[in-house]
């Protein structure tokens, strides 16, 4: 029983428009080989989704409105409400989950745990994240600097976390945006632990920095950051991508942290039983 693969589900949200967030969770999960059998999951697009006969489920970040009323959005919201009372009514086994930008985002609102508005402008490069006091103790960003960077790229946040919702829930609050002291914008919440097995980022911590230099390298990738933000923020993100204490660290710590913890109370779980 100890060497039997765990079944992981990665959630695709991306509607069929071309990304890179898809494949480095694809490559992140499997550096996992060993340990992990994978599928993928066409959701917004082709209307599918798992069932509830995974271990891990990743769900992915994707374009427009995490307002959107989809054909895909209930069943998908159905999924998450039957993992997470799953969790409740198992004493041993548990589903772990990990939501990504506009999966964050969706699932923040089902659960209303704060608003989730526009954003007056879009949030794009390799930004400072701050931990808050339950971060700079959560594993999933241990040994990360505070503030720690990653890619943010989103029109949309969640701000004002209605902290009683928060309470009822067992949720916290592990970051916040950049502190600005020029402007009075509201921070946006980062990254929230839902419970124990329950986990989310606003940012992408599986962006691959090889891969997006390489990407963002293009002549017309380079443009059309250029022609958005400006010179000056493609320059400031491509130096970024390089620095060991930024991005690099980010992409290799959380999410292949989440995915270890979550084989290894697996695999104790299978013992157990």
């Amino acid at each position: 029983m100890q060497n039997e693969k765990v079944k992981l589900a990665i959630l695709d949200m991306n509607n069929d428009e071309p990304n890179q967030g898809l494949r480095c969770i694809v490559d992140i999960v499997k550096s996992f080989n060993n340990d992990v059998d994978y599928q993928v999951f066409n959701v917004r697009a082709k209307n599918e989704l798992p069932d509830l006969n995974f271990d891990i489920y990743i769900s992915s970040g994707g374009p427009d409105s995490p307002l959107e009323e989809g054909a895909w959005r209930q069943p998908y919201l159905n999924l998450v409400q039957q993992l997470w009372d799953f969790n409740l009514k198992s004493y041993s086994q548990k589903k772990h989950v990990f939501f990504i930008c506009y999966s964050f985002q969706v699932v923040c609102h089902y659960f209303e745990l704060g608003e989730l508005k526009p954003r007056k402008s879009t949030s794009f490069g390799i930004l400072p994240i701050h931990k808050t006091a339950a971060g700079k103790k959560d594993v999933l960003l241990e040994g990360l600097n505070d503030p720690y960077y990653a890619v943010d790229s989103r029109d949309w946040q969640l701000v004002q976390p209605r902290l009683k919702v928060f309470k009822e829930h067992g949720a916290s609050i592990l970051s916040l945006e950049k502190i600005r002291t020029h402007v009075e914008y509201e921070r946006a919440i980062m990254a929230v632990r839902f419970s124990k097995e329950f986990v989310g980022t606003q940012f992408h911590p599986e962006a691959d920095p090889i891969g997006m230099q390489a990407h963002f390298s293009e002549d017309i990738n380079k443009q059309i950051v250029i022609t958005n933000f400006g010179e000056a923020k493609y320059k400031r993100m491509m130096e970024r991508m390089d620095d060991p204490d930024k991005i690099i660290k980010t992409y290799a710590h959380i999410l292949p942290t989440f995915i270890r913890l979550a084989i290894k109370q697996n695999k104790q779980q299978l013992v157990i039983s």
